[in-house]
């Protein structure tokens, strides 16, 4: 019954796009005087019409959300990949307080997109790209599509087996995705005008600057490659300020390749505190509330890094805007002031961790704790409904500039 719910939310959905569009589009043609996009470039130049929004009623404040990453964004697209090394959150006790069950996320309720997209006023769920029934679908392209898989990193040898690397998620999103949206919004426009708005490329300006790109990965590339030791064989491993610098290279490499695809406002979420997750305190034999501080240095490391990319994105990105989400400080305040956010357990997962999983994953249909909105950790690394809904409450609203960077989300929708 739930999935017959979710299939007609997502057909309804349809007209609830497609109707700001033509309405947008439809007029800046008929007044001849062109449809120029919602991204930095347009809101900087004052003078410049928009698309419009409506501003009657409630609407999602962007027109479609594009998400690339790992497994903490990840929404069920690994359960369409094949490959003895691609990790799965498609059974109990993941979902067990989502309305649709275990569905590929790796919680036991919302991820941090789900609850982002909330706060947006998304009409619904974005739909993972893997899944057969997205493509062609009007209603669940113009939304977004979600491209992430768990165990996935920047570098393309991260991960193990099947999962589908940062740069091939890109891939998919220019090859596959970015042709259906343009003759999506090409019939839209047609059908409301006849033609096509001359010298105005109106599904990059119209719909694409519109979007939110939304990158969440690079923390599996130290737990699953540097700190790795399987991985480093007889090769000495880099440097770490070497690693992180050639991370941060790969990284925004992939940025300013969605940014000739179309991309004009990113989201940018850092890589949480992983030294202080049950997997890397077990693996490491550590007990009670410490952390593995050289793991946490790694990762503060690369968010220190990732935030002067922002900075100097101008010269190469000049249009681009970003919005920088600092888990890493928003869970780290959890974990050291418990008390205060009304948590009670900061060091153990929620669920009984699966021995084959090496301490990653739940059992399947294993126990869990009854009150998960008082565990920080739903599993060996990845946080509850609750801290993700966190997360997207700061990185979406906040003022601080130690959770959203150098604006918040709304902010950057706005624009």
């Amino acid at each position: 019954m739930a999935k017959r719910v979710y299939l007609f939310t997502v057909l309804m959905s349809m007209s609830m796009l497609l109707l700001p569009l033509h309405v947008h589009c439809g007029k800046a043609a008929s007044a001849s005087s062109g449809c120029h996009g919602g991204g930095a470039g347009a809101a900087a130049a004052g003078g410049r019409r928009s698309c419009g929004n409506n501003t009657t009623g409630k609407q999602q404040q962007v027109e479609g959300v594009f998400v690339f990453g790992s497994s903490l964004v990840d929404n069920g697209n690994n359960n369409f990949l094949k490959g003895s090394g691609v990790v799965r959150a498609d059974y109990l006790p993941y979902g067990v307080d989502f309305p649709l069950g275990p569905s590929g996320r790796f919680s036991n309720g919302r991820n941090v997109i789900d609850a982002l997209g909330e706060l947006l006023q998304l009409p619904g769920l974005v739909p993972p790209f893997a899944d057969p029934a997205t493509r062609g679908r009007a209603a669940a392209l113009l939304r977004g599509v979600n491209f992430a898989s768990g165990g996935s990193g920047i570098l393309d040898n991260t991960g193990q087996g099947g999962v589908v690397s940062l740069r091939q998620q890109i891939v998919n999103f220019e090859a596959v995705t970015l042709p259906d949206l343009r003759a999506q919004m090409h019939g839209a426009v047609s059908a409301t005008n006849g033609h096509r708005i001359k010298g105005q490329d109106s599904f990059q300006e119209c719909y694409l600057s519109k979007c939110l790109f939304i990158v969440g990965t690079g923390g599996n590339d130290y737990l699953l490659n540097y700190f790795n030791p399987r991985n480093n064989g007889t090769e000495s491993k880099p440097p770490l300020s070497e690693f992180t610098r050639s991370l941060i290279t790969k990284l925004s490499d992939h940025l300013q390749r969605l940014y000739s695809l179309g991309a004009r406002k990113f989201v940018l979420f850092s890589i949480q505190p992983n030294g202080c997750t049950p997997v890397v305190r077990a693996f490491l034999n550590v007990t009670g509330t410490a952390c593995i501080e050289p793991v946490n240095d790694a990762v503060a490391l690369f968010n220190s890094e990732l935030r002067l990319l922002i900075d100097g994105a101008g010269a190469r990105m000049p249009a681009a805007r970003f919005a920088f989400i600092d888990s890493y400080r928003i869970i780290k305040d959890l974990l050291d002031h418990p008390a205060k956010h009304g948590v009670k357990e900061t060091g153990r997962s929620c669920c009984e961790m699966s021995r084959g999983s090496s301490g990653v994953l739940c059992e399947k249909e294993g126990p869990i704790c009854r009150d998960r909105t008082k565990y920080v950790f739903f599993d060996g690394l990845h946080p509850t409904d609750a801290v993700n809904a966190r997360i997207a409450r700061k990185g979406y609203g906040s003022s601080s500039p130690e959770h959203a960077y150098p604006i918040n989300v709304k902010q950057l929708a706005m624009l």
